[in-house]
Parts: structure tokens; sequence; C-alpha cells
């Protein structure tokens, strides 16, 4: 049996089979603190709940709109509005299975063979995949802690060709947790209307930043950028509806009905009875958001502390999302080695900094409870003294 040619540029995704092993290792009854997957360990707030539960008891069963549900893309027009300043009618919106599969959907209805799409590294390890899936060419632009782990506008401009179709930005980011400032992500627009390119702009973990950070959409500053973005954000990580698989793609209109006839062909329309509950994420309060990220934003600190407490080790301070990237280099390990080790050791998950473009790191999420934070940082400390 001879499988499609584009699967050998496509990598399995490390942070699924990391998570699948730490899992498997639980169900043995071995001690597992797994620092591995993006999921919020909250509960789906309960009037989310609930609105999925009367959409149920009302009958909402049926095959619907591909694009979704009219209330609920009418929903995200207003948020984008309101949250970040989008002058978005319903028609510019397409919800999605997921945050990813709004990306993914995207790829396949802009990029052509061929066609570049820079994305800056360390990236989330799927964008790279999903631009050879669709048949063009990823063109990873390093960064590191020099710049903050955020692309500089001379770099974007220097990756341009006549090839270029796209450009990649996520803030905050996974895995580094950077924030561009409004003054940033400014200075990169003038570079994307300036050479005429598009931007697919995620903010999946918009609502999680810290201290005095301010996430603002690139698409925001002014007409032509407007008219060259995309958004891409969805409800797993603000209210913790990672299971739900809701997403949503915003953007000019001919792209929105091409990533629609996409999903049409895929999977038709998403869950039905679940975008109720999506529908109450954004009309009902917010306190719930406010509640976890605070309870991020505390766990943040104690991890932060007791990693920069551990010799060898380095970490910058993340301004959002729920991730440590941190520097392994003086161990002299590869990422995936570290990794392995720790975890058949020390029964500690953490995910490759190779996933992310970026073998001298790993990535360790602190979207999870507190007691496990403390013996996986003590289990940490251990495996570091063993190696010297």
């Amino acid at each position: 049996m001879r499988l499609a040619a584009r699967l050998g540029q496509v990598k399995p995704s490390l942070t699924l089979i990391i998570s699948a092993k730490a899992k498997a290792m639980k169900a043995e009854g071995l001690d597992v603190c797994s620092f591995s997957a993006g999921e919020p360990d909250f509960d789906t707030p309960a009037h989310i709940i609930a609105a999925a539960k009367q959409a149920l008891d009302s009958g909402k069963t049926k095959y619907g709109a591909a694009a979704g549900e009219p209330q609920l893309r009418a929903a995200i027009a207003h948020k984008l509005k309101t949250d970040n300043g989008l002058d978005y009618t319903p028609e510019n919106v397409m919800v999605t299975n997921g945050g990813k599969h709004s990306l993914f959907n995207l790829m396949l209805a802009l990029i052509d063979s061929g066609d570049e799409v820079i994305i800056p590294a360390p990236y989330w390890l799927s964008y790279p995949d999903m631009v050879a899936i669709a048949g063009g060419t990823p063109v990873i632009v390093p960064t590191d802690a020099s710049t903050g782990y955020k692309i500089t506008p001379e770099q974007l401009r220097a990756a341009i060709t006549p090839k270029t179709k796209l450009f990649v930005l996520n803030s905050p980011s996974n895995p580094t947790g950077v924030v561009y400032s409004p003054a940033e992500i400014q200075a990169l627009a003038e570079v994307v209307v300036e050479r005429d390119i598009l931007v697919v702009s995620d903010e999946i973990y918009e609502k999680i930043v810290y201290d005095d950070t301010k996430q603002v959409t690139i698409a925001a500053f002014g007409e032509e950028i407007f008219q060259r973005s995309i958004i891409s954000n969805g409800f797993a990580k603000a209210y913790a509806m990672t299971g739900w698989r809701l997403g949503y793609l915003a953007g000019p209109l001919e792209i929105i009905k091409a990533a629609t006839t996409i999903q049409s062909h895929g999977t038709s329309n998403v869950c039905t009875f679940a975008q109720y509950g999506a529908i109450a994420a954004l009309e009902g309060s917010q306190d719930c958001v406010e509640t976890m990220r605070q309870a991020f934003a505390e766990r943040r600190q104690v991890m932060l502390a007791r990693l920069n407490a551990i010799p060898g080790l380095t970490c910058a301070k993340p301004d959002g999302a729920f991730y440590l990237f941190i520097n392994i280099a003086q161990t002299g390990l590869s990422s995936l080695e570290f990794c392995n080790r720790l975890l058949d050791q020390h029964y500690v998950a953490a995910i490759p900094g190779i996933a992310f473009g970026a073998d001298d790191h790993i990535r360790l999420s602190y979207a999870t409870d507190m007691a496990s934070i403390e013996k996986g940082m003590e289990r940490l400390d251990k495996f570091i003294q063993d190696l010297q």
C-alpha cells in the first residue's frame, strides 16, 4: 500500500504523543506529573454546559449551516467589534471544529503549491505541517532571547519573496508566552501592507495575559492591514472548552467563503448543540475567564520561581498563555532525550522544544493544579542534580 507523498513532509504531533504516553503511565498506576498538553484543568463553566443541555432539550441536534449557527456568528462578530475594534459582519465569520481546524481550513483555501508562508520560530508545532499539507513551503524565521523570541520588522521584510503569500503571527505565543506590544504589532503591520502579503493572527490565548500586558490584534491598525488580516480564535483556552472543538475564523469575505467551502466537504457543520454553549460563553458573564486567568497567574509565579532556582535552567517570564519555555542548553542534552529521560526516570511529562523549532528548550504547561506544580518542580530539580 502506498500512502500519499504529502505525508512524507508531515510529522506526528509530539505534544499528543507525549501526552498519550503520560496518560498511559498514569493508567498503569504511576504517579505522573504532566505539564505536556495545553489544556486548562478547570471544568467548563456551568452556564456554558447548561446552554448546551438546553439546546439538546430543544432539539438542536440536526445538520446546521457549514459556516456555523447564525446566532453564534453574530455573537462572534459582536465580540470582535467590542473587544478588538474590528468591524466584521457575521458573513465575515465562520465557526470551525476548534481553533486548529480554522487554521487548517485557511491553509487549504489559501495556499497553492510553491506559495511561501513565513513562520517565526519558536512556533506552535502544527503551523509548518499545515502549510506542507496544503502544498506550500514553510519559511522558518528563527528568533531567540535577544529579541524576546519575537520576529522583528527587519526579519519579516528580509524573509518576504515574490512567492510569499502569508505571515503567521501568534500573540500571546505558544510555546514562549510572549506578547507583542502594540508598537511591535504596528511595525509588523506596516511591513505586511508595504509588501502586500496576508497575515493570519492566531489569538487563541487572547484572554490569558498577565500584569499590565495588553493584547492587541494586528487587524486593528488601519483599513489597509484590516483588509489583509485573518483572525483565528476559539473557545478552548479562555473557557476551558478543549473537548468541545469550537473555533472560528474571521476575515475578508472571499477568504471566509472559500474556507467554508473547504469545511462543507470536510466536516459539514460544527456540532450544532455545542455552538449554543459557545453563544453562552460569549454573551454570559466573563467572571469565569478572569477567575481562571488569576489562577494561571498565581501558578506562573510559583512555577517560574521554582524553576529559576534550579541551576542550569533559564526561563524568561512569560506575559501570556500558560507555558514556560525553558532553555536547557547547559545540560548538553537534546530536548527529546531530556524529555524522555525526565518522563521515564522521574515521571514528569514535558514537551521537547524541537517540536517548536528550538531543540535547546523544553515547554512546560502550568495549566495544572498547584500540588502537581510543586511536586513536578521537585522532581525536575532532582533530575538536573542527577545529570551533574
